[in-house]
């Protein structure tokens, strides 16, 4: 059996499936390479139109007030130890570990204003925008998966959404849930040893035809006792699953030794060892996302380190921040000096801020109440931001942003018109992709 390995996760959906794609499998015994590219070939193809996005998730919620939103004035107790620094945008200034990204505001968006938290650790309200709050039979999907539904796949050998992200301690940090879409729109999972699957280790292109052809037979077997049709179409459908094994594209996007040594070296290499109960502090995460939106994939999510600081706030940012810096500021290079720029979004991002007053351990706590993000490229009209906060960093003082309009915005960097665009349920009811009203963010698009 060849297969493309993964973890094994139950989905919010209710189905627990073993995270790999089988070669073989058509469908019985798990989830089946096939059955997904079934699912994407009902959706609307669009040739020749590649637009993508890379979400960074910040889990655990980053200190807002000590990175883009610095209160020097405010009181002690409350204002960072961090000094602000001037950016390439005058009048912006961002914490002084964020010199790389500083130099670069002029590519970013800076959104100072996020509303709309519950204040409860989820990667969910990053992913779809939406809460937990009485959720629809299956759950709300993710964007990624979303798009996979309306998009598609750029190619057939080419997975429209994959997931970076690690299998987290703390479970509501783990995303990668395609909800009342189904496993069909779950994405792909390169993780861990399963990168090597997706070579032909010791099994011959002819060996593969053989087995192929074995497949077959038993597939027309079936189709032959099947009276009600429904295995017609299987064989294209096994072609294409089969096309991804001996496509090279996702296998050498993952493949960093091809990539160029001065490229790589720009963005560092971090560390495995995974912070609190997150994620790693993986640099190399950030060109993978580069290389799979340039093989073709639609949405990479990537999950990084740790940032629940309720202790140690000010240690903790200098561990983390600067690492943080230099991995978004060699992508942001990266993705200009290819002209990706106009095409491949990026959104930076935690599930909520932090509290402006420090606590007895020197952390900061959660803060629903308002929070921040980093956008690039996509075409947007960067070197701004947008809104602010009043003098403690508590509340927000004008142009509150919502989750939502944020996903709005990528989705219509997307190609997707979210007036319009529905996705249907398990009963066949259709669901606007964000809740009435919310719309892109139009001092940006």
């Amino acid at each position: 059996m060849l297969r493309i390995s993964g973890s094994s996760e139950r989905f919010c959906d209710g189905i627990r499936r073993r995270s790999f794609l089988q070669i073989g499998g058509l469908a019985m015994g798990g989830l089946s390479l096939p059955g997904i590219l079934a699912a994407q070939e009902k959706s609307p193809q669009k040739p020749g139109a590649h637009k993508s996005v890379i979400m960074i998730y910040l889990p655990g919620g980053p200190p807002h007030q000590d990175m883009v939103d610095l209160k020097p004035d405010a009181p002690s107790g409350i204002r960072s130890e961090f000094k602000p620094i001037a950016t390439s945008v005058s009048g912006i200034q961002f914490g002084e570990l964020m010199p790389k990204l500083a130099a670069r505001a002029d590519k970013l968006v800076t959104i100072r204003s996020i509303v709309g938290a519950t204040g409860a650790h989820w990667a969910h309200q990053c992913m779809t925008g939406r809460t937990t709050r009485n959720p629809p039979q299956g759950g709300w999907p993710e964007f990624g998966s979303t798009v996979s539904s309306i998009e598609g796949a750029t190619r057939p050998s080419v997975p429209p959404f994959v997931s970076l992200s690690p299998v987290m301690k703390h479970t509501p940090y783990n995303n990668g849930y395609p909800g009342f879409l189904g496993v069909a729109h779950a994405p792909f999972r390169p993780s861990g040893d399963g990168k090597a699957d997706l070579v032909l280790n010791g099994i011959s292109l002819e060996r593969l035809g053989d087995r192929s052809r074995l497949l077959g037979a038993f597939d027309r077997f079936r189709r032959d006792t099947d009276a009600s049709g429904m295995m017609e179409g299987v064989d294209a459908f096994t072609r294409q699953a089969l096309g991804v094994l001996t496509s090279s594209r996702i296998a050498g996007a993952l493949d960093l030794d091809k990539e160029d040594p001065k490229v790589r070296e720009s963005y560092g290499k971090g560390t495995a060892k995974v912070q609190g109960d997150a994620a790693p502090r993986l640099m190399e995460q950030f060109l993978m996302a580069r290389r799979l939106v340039e093989a073709g994939v639609r949405c990479v999510t990537l999950s990084f380190s740790f940032w629940d600081f309720h202790g140690a706030n000010f240690a903790r940012c200098r561990e983390n921040v600067p690492d943080l810096d230099r991995g978004v500021a060699a992508l942001i290079d990266d993705l200009h000096e290819r002209g990706l720029d106009k095409d491949v979004t990026v959104v930076v991002w935690g599930e909520f801020g932090r509290t402006p007053k420090i606590n007895k351990k020197g952390g900061r706590d959660h803060w629903p109440q308002v929070s921040c993000a980093l956008l690039a490229g996509g075409g947007l009209r960067t070197g701004q931001v947008i809104g602010s906060t009043d003098r403690n960093a508590a509340e927000a003082k004008d142009r509150p942003v919502h989750f939502q309009e944020v996903l709005a915005t990528i989705y219509h960097n997307l190609g997707i018109d979210v007036s319009t665009a529905t996705v249907r349920d398990y009963n066949g009811r259709p669901h606007y992709l964000v809740d009435d009203g919310r719309q892109p963010i139009t001092e940006i698009i």
